[in-house]
């Protein structure tokens, strides 16, 4: 019977949820997700939570931070000037933002507290520091 293995592009049903069971992202009533092992495109608890599954094989895999999004990282913490902001702009606790590094590329920052002239924004990926939980279900597996 056919495993998955690293290169293999497979297609995955999945849904993956937090210790609490709070499900934060899953593929039900849309298409699997569908990549190629080995290439970095998901974290890698994910790939490695994959690899020896059979076609129409279902589990449950943790996922420890490290080999998900990480450890919160304080240099991902910044405060900016409220002067720095769009005018019209009127930050609050939880507000989520988009910025561009100076290569352009997009970043999510999250208002996690607002000073008088400032606010300090969280860049770190949401799920940063936390233990993930997915229920996996491979439906396609291609050499």
């Amino acid at each position: 019977m056919t495993q998955v293995k690293e290169n293999n592009t497979v297609k995955v049903h999945y849904t993956g949820k937090l210790a609490d069971g709070q499900v934060f992202d899953s593929s039900e009533g849309k298409e699997p997700l569908a990549f190629t092992l080995g290439q970095g495109s998901l974290i890698p608890g994910f790939e490695k939570g994959l690899i020896d599954m059979k076609l129409n094989e279902k589990k449950t895999i943790t996922i420890p931070a490290e080999e998900a999004y990480g450890d919160p990282r304080e240099d991902l913490l910044i405060e900016v000037p409220k002067s720095e902001l769009p005018q019209e702009m009127d930050p609050e606790v939880g507000m989520g933002l988009v910025s561009r590094t100076p290569e352009g590329q997009e970043m999510n920052l999250l208002v996690v507290e607002v000073k008088e002239e400032s606010v300090i924004l969280d860049g770190n990926h949401p799920l940063a520091g936390k233990e993930l939980i997915f229920d996996l279900e491979v439906v396609e597996i291609t050499a």
